[in-house]
């Protein structure tokens, strides 16, 4: 009894996690457009990507005018923590043969939040397997809603949609910053570093420097 009320309650806080961040899909899908991509394009960038802080940081690096790949490199330094987020729920999933590639597209921030925050191994799985399908599917549904109703404007940037990208990346971070002192003080410091370089640099560049702070801080921490 005591079990099924846990996996119960891992549904629960699986779909409202999914649901509600889901729908974050639409500014990214109005965000994608004003930058300058395809209704289709955003869709695959959903469907394949699937970080949203990542696939905001490209498409803001794109609509910049930058260079492809310094926006796909400063995408993939900020996925990069979803690879340490797997290393953690490996033994607590225990995922096994190909079942193990479909696990991994689904391991970003919320899937590990409520995962870890299960009490059993049983509740655990069923959190990540509900917020995984319900995000994902509510994710890629709202960033076609947003791509092709942003797509009739004409130009978007006319009604302010160009600030969409930058709005709601800084919404994800935000309760991020404000529950640690060190992350914030390692923000204002990738801010203090790409504002200084944007002038000198091609747009996607100053992304990269930005991630200099976070890979001094790791190996601070590695070397203790």
């Amino acid at each position: 009894m005591e079990q099924t009320t846990h996996r119960s309650a891992a549904v629960r806080d699986g779909l409202g996690v999914g649901v509600a961040v889901g729908l974050s899909g639409l500014a990214f899908g109005a965000a994608a457009i004003t930058a300058g991509l395809s209704v289709p394009q955003a869709c695959v960038l959903s469907l394949l990507a699937f970080t949203g802080a990542s696939q905001f940081a490209l498409t803001g690096a794109v609509g910049a005018g930058g260079d492809l790949v310094a926006a796909t490199l400063g995408a993939l330094l900020l996925g990069g923590r979803n690879t340490l987020y797997g290393l953690r729920l490996a033994d607590l999933l225990r995922v096994r043969g190909p079942r193990r590639l479909l696990a991994a597209q689904g391991v970003i921030d919320e899937t590990t939040a409520v995962t870890l925050a299960q009490p059993t191994r049983e509740a655990a799985r069923t959190g990540f397997v509900t917020t995984f399908a319900s995000l994902y599917l509510t994710w890629n549904l709202t960033t076609l809603a947003g791509a092709y109703g942003a797509s009739f404007l004409g130009d978007p940037g006319v009604l302010g949609l160009d600030v969409v990208g930058p709005a709601a990346f800084l919404a994800i971070l935000w309760p991020r910053l404000t529950a640690s002192a060190e992350l914030r003080w390692l923000a204002g410091a990738a801010v203090a570093i790409a504002l200084c370089a944007t002038p000198f640099l091609p747009p996607g560049v100053p992304v990269l420097l930005s991630a200099l702070p976070v890979l001094g801080a790791v190996l601070v921490v590695n070397a203790r």
